[in-house]
């Protein structure tokens, strides 16, 4: 056999096949396998660099997720036909594999390790995500790469109430539950999940039914690297000498204590700053050639203090109780022009949200390798240097923005109304302008508070909430609302955002190889206690419910349905049509393919008028409606008035007023707007209108006398313009002149 080292090995997951090829692709990485999932297929490899990195005081690690278009049978939209960027759903998928591999890796290694998720293959009912995080922890521990893995990852929805792992494409659709757990042999490593208002404990439920899923995939995955794993290898460790951290401990504890006492980040840093200048000053010359060194003590020396105040003490940096969330305050109306706006401030972080209302045209257009291709609902959030103090250039969103924002977006999204209840393109916009702990959660806040202040009809109000957690042993603690120095520090940041009924998004990041059930349990208990805080003593009171009424910059809509049929007569030739409606009407108009057409306008009036013109053209008029037309010509027996493009009727003489007319031109002229009633379509589809009838049953005029019998009948129909082929008049050839 060519492939000499080729191995298989085989498992079901949720009842479909799942395969494992090892030593045919990619032979020169670290690590590599191919992983069948029923039909999706991903290249999954593992490598890492023979040399540490020099300069850097952190594991370098990078995660790739690739999505190959031609794997769903698509050649990318861009002008190069070639995939470029990755989008942001692969970004978020490697987000997603990231989270629970890293912690596992050891803290001190310094070396290069590039894992890379390649998409080859979507079968929809097998979800590319969850069959790359199990091929990366293949190919990471049959790698000689230092991992305390393997791991598993599992999705769990909710369908009809019942749990499901790995749902297919059509569950999916209709589950309240999008779910991704991962695990190690024993404990929980990630959790991602967004959610139509589930409750605690069904949560929880789902939690650890993916985690006992979890356990069995484990094994299966030990098995393969106990049979072809490679040894893994040594590296040359970058912790700092004991003797070291015990002599800058020593010499720096106290002032370290006092400096980090205190509420006010900048207060804290700046007294940070002579300590590091004095350490420096004693320790370069002790141990040269060590900075990097000297910095990781002072970093370990403030960990050291935050922990054991919070393990040994019960206290917190900022003098907080354990469960106390740091001052609130929240505003909506802070800019003039916007659609809406709400900004949310927890401490020193402080999030601005801004809401935009756009058409439908405006939905964000999709290139990716699942079915979904617009977007309807868009959350961006930024994070600039000046929120946390420092200067750097703005480079564009980076994959935490990324992250962020989707999260927030995954929070709302349950209660965002559909586009039949609210037909707008919605985007919301998360401007950080301070940040010292879960900016993400303030941006949930303050996004509610932005949307109900533009007048967008969310079923209910979503607030967000983080939780911290120090571990020592089998000691434990958890603490809400955790600041930015918890959060370096500490173990966990567990962010559960939701509405008082149930959550609908949670994202979790680990320090520690994983959390026990026990400490799930009391993340969702005491997160969802403080949520309601913010919903009813902080938010509610500034508002209530979404407003009745959009703000008088935000483009007024209007919808419709037609036939789809009938879309060419709305559009007409070269958009002739519709363009011309647009003009008139001083609006947008969108048509979709079933029918459904989307008209907007800063004034209500000019969409109206649109929405009837559309409708005359795709609806047969009938007898006794109204319509406003412009009069296009004039001729003896009447004038001719356009009520939609391509739709024309008869006014005659002897109906355009509610007296005698003696010629057409003292009653109108071509270009004047006038109401007419529809009176008759004849057997050939022609309108016969009455402005007179319109005037009378509108306006209630009282005609002067009955013109009808006074006024002669108008000629044939034959012999009338615009009423289908003209013809001359029949000569009499009996009256030669």
């Amino acid at each position: 056999m060519f492939f000499k080292d080729f191995k298989t090995f085989r498992t079901e997951i949720a009842g479909r096949p799942f395969v494992a090829e090892v030593g045919k692709m990619a032979q020169l990485a670290g690590g590599a396998v191919l992983v069948r999932y029923g039909e999706t297929e991903v290249l999954c490899t593992a490598t890492m660099s023979a040399k540490p990195r020099e300069g850097v005081d952190f594991f370098p690690l990078s995660v790739d997720f690739e999505e190959k278009l031609y794997s769903v049978g698509k050649i990318p939209g861009s002008f190069q036909r070639r995939e470029g960027r990755a989008s942001e759903k692969a970004t978020l998928a490697a987000r997603v594999i990231d989270r629970p591999i890293r912690p596992l890796f050891p803290k001190d290694m310094r070396n290069d390790v590039g894992v890379v998720a390649t998409v080859m293959s979507v079968d929809p009912d097998c979800a590319p995500d969850i069959t790359a995080m199990l091929g990366v922890s293949i190919a990471i521990s049959i790698s000689e790469i230092p991992w305390d893995g393997p791991i598993a990852g599992v999705s769990v929805g909710l369908c009809d109430g019942e749990l499901v792992i790995n749902p297919t494409e059509a569950q999916r659709e209709t589950s309240d539950l999008q779910l991704t757990v991962a695990s190690t042999a024993d404990l929980v490593a990630m959790i991602e999940a967004g959610a139509n208002e589930v409750d605690n404990d069904q949560m929880y439920d789902a939690i650890m039914f993916g985690h006992a899923e979890n356990q069995r995939i484990v094994e299966f995955i030990k098995g393969i690297r106990d049979e072809v794993g490679k040894e893994k290898i040594d590296f040359p460790s970058n912790d700092p000498d004991p003797e070291m951290f015990e002599a800058i401990k020593e010499f720096a504890i106290e002032d370290v204590r006092a400096a980090l006492d205190t509420d006010d980040k900048r207060v804290r840093d700046e007294r940070l700053k002579p300590i590091y200048a004095a350490v420096h000053e004693k320790f370069d010359e002790i141990y040269p050639d060590s900075e990097f060194m000297i910095e990781d003590c002072l970093y370990r020396l403030q960990k050291f203090v935050v922990r054991r105040w919070l393990l040994d003490d019960n206290k917190r940096v900022d003098g907080r109780g354990i469960n106390e969330i740091r001052p609130l305050n929240a505003e909506i109306d802070l800019l003039s022009r916007v659609h809406g706006s709400g900004m949310f401030t927890r401490g020193q972080t402080q999030v601005l949200t801004v809401t935009t209302l756009g058409t439908m045209s405006d939905c964000q257009m999709l290139d990716g390798i699942d079915k979904q291709d617009t977007k309807r609902y868009m959350h961006h959030y930024n994070f600039p240097s000046f929120s946390v103090g420092e200067t750097r250039p703005s480079r564009g969103p980076g994959r935490r923005e990324i992250g962020h924002g989707a999260l927030a977006e995954r929070a709302l999204l349950p209660v965002i109304p559909s586009v039949e209840e609210f037909p707008y393109s919605i985007r919301l916009v998360s401007e950080v302008l301070s940040s010292n702990g879960s900016t993400s959660q303030g941006s949930v806040c303050g996004s509610t508070l932005s949307l109900m202040a533009a007048g967008v009809p969310i079923k209910a109000p979503v607030a967000g909430i983080s939780c911290g957690l120090i571990t020592e042993g089998d000691r434990f603690m958890t603490m809400v609302d955790i600041q930015g120095l918890e959060d370096f520090f500490g173990d966990m940041d567990f962010k559960v955002a939701g509405t008082k009924k149930g959550i609908t998004a949670i994202q979790m990041d680990l320090k520690v190889h994983g959390l026990t059930p026990a400490i799930i349990r009391e993340a969702l208990d005491k997160t969802y206690t403080a949520r309601l805080y913010i919903l009813d003593e902080i938010m509610l009171p500034v508002i209530a419910e979404p407003r009745k009424e959009l703000s008088k910059y935000a483009p007024k809509m209007l919808t419709t349905k037609i036939s789809p049929e009938k879309i060419g007569d709305v559009i007409g030739k070269q958009g002739k049509v519709i363009q011309k409606i647009c003009a008139e009407c001083d609006c947008k108009i969108d048509v979709e393919e079933d029918g459904s057409i989307y008209i907007s306008s800063l004034d209500l009036e000019n969409a109206k008028r649109a929405l009837t013109i559309i409708e005359t053209i795709a609806k047969d008029p009938e007898p006794g409606t109204f319509y406003k037309g412009v009069v296009t010509r004039i001729m003896d027996f009447g004038a001719f008035v356009e009520i939609a493009p391509g739709k024309e009727g008869l006014v005659h003489i002897s109906r355009l007023d509610v007296k005698r007319v003696g010629k057409v031109e003292d009653v109108v002229a071509v270009g004047d707007e006038v109401i007419v009633k529809v009176t008759e379509i004849d057997d050939q589809g022609r309108l016969n209108l009455s402005r007179r009838d319109a005037l009378i049953e509108l306006e209630g005029m009282k005609p002067e006398n009955d013109v009808d019998e006074e006024r002669p009948r108008r000629p044939r129909r034959d012999n009338r313009e615009g009423g289908g082929e003209h013809r001359r008049p029949r000569r009499d050839f009996n009256n030669k002149k």
